[in-house]
């Protein structure tokens, strides 16, 4: 594990404004509680809590990542029965101490979904 620093930033900060995610012709996230997670000099990332995920559109996948800075990520697969994109979100369902705020969320791949509102 290693912990935030100025060397690899990390800040986690309620988004400016709401954030929808497209698939398939739906709304398959729409949220006015997403966190945005800005690291180092990566593009910044927005986590959508579950509650405001249309969980039934996802299913888990068995591919597992490790983030030394946030600790184990779950992928899920997007399928509306007509459209499907595998592992197009993922999740630290439990997050190292310095990130525990996107416990309970899911973020999407840009290029795994239709498109991502975001404020600004």
């Amino acid at each position: 594990m290693q912990t935030p620093d100025s060397d690899h930033p990390i800040t986690i900060a309620p988004a400016a404004g709401p954030v929808r995610v497209h698939f398939a012709g739906r709304i398959v996230a729409e949220s006015a509680r997403a966190l945005v997670l800005r690291e180092a000099d990566y593009p910044p990332v927005y986590y959508v809590p579950r509650g405001d995920v249309d969980m039934t559109l996802l299913a888990r996948t068995g591919h597992e990542t490790h983030c030394p800075f946030k600790g184990d990520a779950s992928y899920f697969s997007l399928d509306t029965g007509g459209r499907a994109s595998v592992n197009a979100a993922w999740s630290y369902e439990r997050p190292f101490d310095s990130v525990s705020a996107i416990a309970g969320h899911l973020a999407f791949y840009p290029g795994r979904v239709d498109r991502i509102e975001t404020p600004g």
